[in-house]
């Protein structure tokens, strides 16, 4: 693996390692009725990568699973940046 792949990877554990603690702290600040993670930094944050972590986040602590922006947009993200995965290893 070269040095551009191993920095992607370890880029795409990170994003999404942040996205699933970022529906996690959500969720528990809405528990605690405290100021809240904006739903466009949670957007982006799936949008950037971190999809398939965003995703997990929302499940496991049933987060966001009734708003269509989340239960649409983060699969159809996660779907993309899969295809887009895809395209760039046939390569």
């Amino acid at each position: 693996m070269t040095l551009p792949e191993k920095l992607l990877v370890c880029y795409l554990l990170l994003i999404n390692a942040l996205g699933l603690l970022f529906m996690y702290a959500d969720k528990r600040r809405a528990k605690k009725r405290r100021r809240r993670i904006p739903e466009a930094t949670l957007m982006a944050m799936a949008a950037l990568g971190g999809s398939l972590g965003s995703w997990a986040g929302m499940y496991a602590f049933r987060h966001k699973t009734r708003h269509p922006k989340f239960y649409l947009g983060v699969p159809a993200l996660l779907l993309a940046q899969a295809a887009l995965g895809w395209l760039l290893l046939r390569q």
